[in-house]
């Protein structure tokens, strides 16, 4: 299996997580937790978005919802967010769609997490490859990634 940055860094941190891997094809949530067989709630997508003043930011949000830009503007301190453009997803993070992760990207961004995650057991997260994932805990990917919690979903 590819050791892509975000398992380095789970790795340094000596974080507890396992790894999930599939062959994607359609990169959703739906097909995460399809092909682990795993409940959608409990699958997380990272969306890249950008705050007027803010900048780029990092959203992780629950597979069975969608990003609210009004909540994330207001977790970030700004009037209004949007969300990057595919074309500019690569270039900002070094991920492709379907394979983006908090973790290691080109650059760090601050990180978001959905209050939601804190309900689950143990979150499916994009480890840095399409069809690769970390299973790991709230308290454990908070501890590694230094996500702010805040309410953004709807």
């Amino acid at each position: 299996m590819k050791r892509t940055r975000a398992i380095e860094i789970l790795d340094t941190a000596q974080a507890k997580y396992e790894l999930g891997s599939f062959e994607a094809e359609d990169f959703t949530a739906e097909e995460v937790a399809e092909k682990l067989n795993i409940p959608l709630e409990s699958v997380y997508k990272t969306l890249v978005a950008r705050g007027e003043h803010a900048g780029v930011v990092m959203a992780v949000v629950p597979g069975d919802k969608e990003l609210s830009l009004k909540k994330l503007a207001q977790a970030i301190g700004d009037k209004r967010t949007e969300l990057v453009k595919l074309n500019e997803l690569e270039r900002l993070t070094g991920y492709l769609k379907g394979g983006c992760s908090p973790l290691g990207g080109k650059k760090e961004y601050p990180v978001y997490l959905d209050e939601n995650a804190l309900l689950q057991e143990r979150l499916s997260i994009s480890a840095g490859l399409r069809g690769l994932q970390m299973l790991i805990s709230p308290d454990e990917f908070l501890r590694v990634s230094h996500a702010t919690v805040a309410e953004l979903s709807d």
